[in-house]
């Protein structure tokens, strides 16, 4: 009879277990099905514009840091940026992946059928880890990457649409570092750099004090731009010829730089010192010297790219898409302006007013290390001024306060072109270019500007 009743008991049992598996199964397909109803309300938490020009200053600080030069500076925020957009275009219609727009740019990853991803943080995410791999040194940014992946987790960001968007994020990183590897960059490290003939200088460039540096990146009209067909697209007309004759445009240009620096106002001080952009200023005191540190003008612009957004009151993707296309603006840029200053090998106005005129003089900001014409900062602002309208139109007004961290008062800005007019007079006022390299670099840059808006920007 014990038997019968142990046999009984296993039976039930076994029954019972057969009904909690059952009841166990029926949970987990429930439970799913309320995730999937979930998911597909799901809204993201990281939609905010201030987050991602936040992210953008980081990238930021990483290139002040490590004194990158302006157009080293300006393809690192471009791939960066490039790389944020195309992660947001692949989920929203309303954006135009670049791929094929940039004529060399090849088709981008796309988001797995039925996956959910949150396509916000894959383009915060992008724009971090290419930032980080276009930067040194090595692993800069990669606090801030596992700071955002945190930040998902405190927001209770479902862990299966965290796993896409992260997923989906390393995919369009790896893609756009592929494609940039293509660009010439790293043939052009440690290329030879410009020789000039320092028997017979009347004219051309030589390196100007405190640093007596060789020419910055000759080569950079070797780099691969995004619109333009070559670099020489936008080239600007020949400068004056050079001459020390009075009634010469040379000679009346070269005291123009001469007498303004001599009888600068407080305000035109201010807009020198406010767009001097030196990433590596040279501070030289008897035997000491020291390197102060700001942002290169592409940085700069990339401020002003988030206070505009903000002031705009731009969406998560106007404020990506501003960042994306003035960043290449400014890549372009360079090229163009580049290609031009080792083409002329223009002297700069220190060199011959020390040599000829007064040994005495100093420009009232550091010149830089590469050729007079045409000006950089005034080719780059010109095309990034361009981007900027056409988004923005030609009236939002705005303070920059990029500089207030290096303690530089605050300007009022009516537009974006007006903008790029003081940058460029800035250069006058600085003492670093003449006038017509300004006049010529701000037609350069407003032709690049145009290349782009026309190329990628479409018609609404």
């Amino acid at each position: 009879m014990c038997c019968f009743a142990y046999l009984y008991c296993v039976i039930n049992q076994f029954k019972m277990s057969r009904l909690l598996n059952l009841f166990l199964a029926v949970v987990a397909v429930l439970m799913a099905v309320g995730c999937r109803q979930d998911l597909s309300t799901y809204t993201s938490p990281f939609r905010d514009p201030l987050l991602f020009s936040k992210s953008v200053k980081k990238l930021n600080d990483v290139v002040l840091e490590n004194n990158f030069p302006p157009m080293i500076a300006a393809r690192n925020y471009a791939y960066a940026t490039i790389a944020a957009y195309e992660c947001l275009a692949a989920g929203d219609s309303s954006l135009h992946s670049l791929a094929g727009r940039i004529a060399h740019m090849p088709s981008m990853p796309k988001p797995e059928v039925g996956e959910h991803i949150d396509y916000q943080l894959s383009a915060l995410l992008a724009l971090v880890k290419v930032g980080n791999e276009v930067t040194f040194p090595e692993g800069s940014l990669m606090g801030y990457h596992a700071a955002l992946l945190k930040m998902a987790d405190s927001l209770d960001v479902p862990r299966s649409i965290r796993t896409a968007s992260v997923r989906f994020s390393d995919s369009m990183s790896a893609a756009i570092l592929r494609w940039s590897k293509k660009d010439n960059y790293a043939a052009t490290r440690g290329a030879p750099r410009h020789a000039v003939n320092y028997q017979d200088l009347t004219g051309l460039w030589v390196p100007t004090p405190p640093m007596y540096a060789t020419g910055l990146e000759p080569l950079w009209n070797t780099i691969r731009p995004f619109v333009l067909d070559s670099a020489s697209q936008c080239q600007p007309g020949r400068p004056p010829a050079f001459s020390m004759n009075k009634n010469s445009v040379y000679f009346r240009s070269l005291m123009e730089v001469k007498e303004t620096g001599e009888q600068l106002s407080e305000e035109q001080k201010h807009i020198a010192d406010f767009w001097d952009d030196n990433p590596f200023k040279m501070n030289v005191f008897g035997h000491v010297m020291f390197a102060t540190k700001k942002f290169s003008p592409p940085g700069h612009w990339m401020n002003i790219v988030g206070i505009a957004s903000k002031n705009a009151g731009a969406d998560f993707a106007t404020t990506v898409s501003v960042y994306a296309h003035t960043s290449i603006a400014l890549f372009d840029g360079f090229i163009s302006c580049w290609d031009e200053k080792y083409r002329s090998l223009y002297v700069r106005p220190e060199t011959v007013i020390n040599d000829k005129l007064d040994a005495n003089w100093h420009p009232y900001i550091q010149t830089p290390p590469f050729p007079s014409y045409t000006s950089g900062h005034s080719t780059i602002s010109a095309a990034a001024a361009e981007v900027m309208t056409r988004f923005f139109g030609d009236t939002l007004a705005f303070t920059d306060t990029s500089l207030l961290e290096f303690g530089i008062a605050n300007r009022e800005i009516k537009s974006f072109r007006e903008a790029a007019q003081e940058a460029s007079l800035s250069r006058l006022y600085g003492g670093i270019h003449y006038r017509f390299d300004l006049d010529s670099g701000n037609v350069a840059g407003k032709k690049v500007g145009k290349v782009v808006v026309d190329k990628l920007i479409p018609q609404n």
